[in-house]
């Protein structure tokens, strides 16, 4: 069967299921074909699974809008975070020069980058949107190098599921799986506007994937975990997101 018509398939299961009402069935069909999120328990678990699975059944190779240089924002929100911690505070003060990006995990090379390093690869420059669950938004251009690029550097395992990433912050951790992570759009992102990426906005570096909600793109990233097991990270929900309440596939 080729994959195009298994894909047929598997899109008409999953509708024909979620029409007939009866979502469980829907859940264990996507089951079936690995299409289930980390947060796929509880009450709203058959919800979750069969969006995720139809939204990477039908867009995993999407891409978010990105605007013209005219719609960019004026002023770009800054929204409020926890007061910094000292460890940023001398980064800060140092300028961000001591600033590593670890990447680790399932991987063949384990590497260490530090700001500059990230600038001296491959940039990839987009006009996107952040749009928060809060329902404000805001768009921007942002410059830096493809998360893809990182992965390839540092050798990703196939058997790799997921991306972990986490901020200096506490308590501020995301993953997204691997179709997401290599995808063209999702950048390790180190600049804005033509400008550095402000403290404010998550410099001196962040994670922006344009195709999720903002929570998604976690500000301060310092850590990248490859891995194939939710399980080792918090309640194994995915991220921090499903542990306070919100989806841990949160698709635009």
């Amino acid at each position: 069967m080729s994959k195009l018509s298994r894909r047929k398939m598997i899109v008409t299961g999953l509708t024909a299921t979620a029409g007939a009402s009866a979502l469980s069935l829907a859940a264990h069909l996507a089951q079936k074909y690995g299409l289930v999120p980390p947060d796929h328990g509880g009450l709203y678990g058959p919800g979750e699974t069969l969006t995720y699975a139809s939204m990477r059944l039908l867009t995993r190779h999407s891409l978010a809008r990105e605007f013209s240089r005219n719609q960019i924002s004026q002023r770009p929100l800054q929204n409020e975070v926890a007061p910094f911690s000292e460890e940023f505070k001398r980064h800060q003060a140092a300028k961000f020069v001591d600033w590593r990006l670890v990447v680790d995990g399932m991987v063949e090379r384990p590497m260490s980058f530090s700001v500059d390093q990230l600038k001296s690869y491959p940039s990839h420059s987009q006009i996107t949107e952040v749009v928060c669950e809060e329902g404000w938004s805001y768009i921007a251009e942002w410059n830096g190098v493809p998360l893809s690029y990182i992965l390839d550097l540092v050798g990703a395992h196939p058997q790799a599921k997921y991306a972990f990433y986490f901020s200096i912050e506490p308590d501020w951790w995301e993953s997204m799986d691997m179709a997401d992570a290599m995808h063209s759009q999702t950048i390790v992102t180190y600049g804005m506007n033509g400008d550095e990426l402000p403290v404010g906005n998550g410099g001196p570096i962040r994670i922006r994937l344009p195709r999720q909600l903002g929570y998604k793109s976690v500000k301060f990233l310092n850590r990248l975990v490859v891995t194939d097991d939710v399980k080792k990270f918090g309640k194994g929900l995915g991220s921090v997101s499903p542990e306070t309440g919100y989806a841990w596939y949160a698709g635009i």
